[in-house]
């Protein structure tokens, strides 16, 4: 396990790199001049000449003028960073925690993200978990009773549900809950004024928060009940299970100990990756909403073209998937026996 765990490290060392170089080579397609972009408000009181030469010394110092490789190379810290203002020799990259600097916040994208990304964590970890807590017990009861009224309900509303794009339903949600009768707020992360400290603050959070998850929780229903009840209904369809019925074993130790865990193999991919999809489906209800989240974060700095922001978050969505397919490989050898992950 051990080995295969440090081989596939290695693996997603190899992608993470590969796809880092991809996306800083796409971002710098884009035709734009941080350089002139940050000398802008100093046009009108500069000669042209003055300001031809304070455009040159910028963009030497912001190492523009540089080879696309050796820059990505120094962004991601794998080369010293010759720059002036820093000392000499010195990696200064991504690998070395500095995601650079965020021309729209006009600060460093490290202390930018912090906070947005502990909501974005916060906010899909509560979504995992409440829609979790209602799919897999809804989609065994669906399975077990196969074309009942209940299975047969469930499935036009999953199928109702798995069709209406994320942004309808937060309009819809927002409509009945916000509009009609006011249950909760429409936006923002805590109360306007509020100091709140300690379980009072988490309890403010969370209820501004109410509505986002909500809407995140009932966007996955559908679909991820439509896929326990099928890997359930493939399971139940298989010998063993007429076996353990055939030798008296109890119904409920044939659904939940036979039945469910050879179901769980299927299921954990879907799983794992509907857990990173609402990731990106969060960038759709965090503009929705304005929560001061990755998402929202990200699309402000593909707006206001600030791309080493864009890039950061662009990071670590990667992270997120590669961290994701590995967990995925882990998973099957904790719930399939006969799966080895060593191999």
């Amino acid at each position: 396990m051990t080995r295969y765990v440090l081989k596939r490290i290695v693996y997603m060392i190899v992608v993470f790199l590969i796809l880092s170089l991809l996306m800083y080579m796409l971002y710098n397609l884009i035709p734009t001049d941080p350089a002139r972009a940050q000398l802008e408000p100093m046009r009108r009181t500069l000669k042209p000449e003055q300001y031809e030469e304070q455009y040159k010394q910028l963009r030497r110092e912001m190492g523009l003028d540089d080879p696309l490789l050796k820059r990505y190379a120094r962004w991601m810290g794998l080369i010293p960073d010759m720059r002036p203002g820093l000392k000499y020799g010195q990696r200064n990259g991504l690998l070395q925690g500095n995601f650079g600097y965020s021309s729209l916040f006009k600060q460093d994208v490290r202390d930018v993200i912090t906070e947005p990304m502990k909501n974005t964590v916060f906010i899909n970890i509560f979504a995992t978990i409440l829609a979790l807590g209602i799919t897999i017990p809804l989609g065994i009861k669906t399975a077990v009773k196969r074309n009942s009224r209940l299975d047969k309900g469930v499935q036009v509303f999953s199928i109702i549900g798995y069709s209406i794009p994320i942004f309808i339903i937060s309009l819809v949600f927002i409509y009945f809950l916000a509009v009609l009768f006011r249950v909760f707020p429409v936006m923002g992360m805590k109360t306007p004024g509020s100091n709140y400290t300690g379980f009072r603050a988490f309890l403010d959070k969370l209820y501004y928060i109410s509505l986002p998850l909500i809407v995140m929780t009932f966007a996955s229903l559908g679909g991820m009940t439509r896929y326990v009840r099928v890997s359930m209904i493939d399971a139940l369809s298989m010998d063993y299970i007429r076996t353990a019925r055939a030798k008296g074993v109890r119904e409920k130790v044939v659904i939940y100990s036979h039945a469910w865990r050879n179901a769980l193999l299927p299921v954990v991919t879907i799983i794992i990756g509907w857990f990173l999809g609402i990731f990106g489906g969060s960038i759709v209800v965090e503009s929705t909403f304005s929560l001061n989240g990755t998402g929202r974060l990200y699309i402000q700095g593909l707006l206001n073209n600030d791309y080493e922001l864009a890039l950061a978050m662009q990071m670590f969505y990667t992270i997120i998937s590669l961290v994701g397919t590995l967990l995925t490989d882990l998973s099957y050898g904790l719930i399939d026996p006969r799966v080895r992950v060593n191999k």
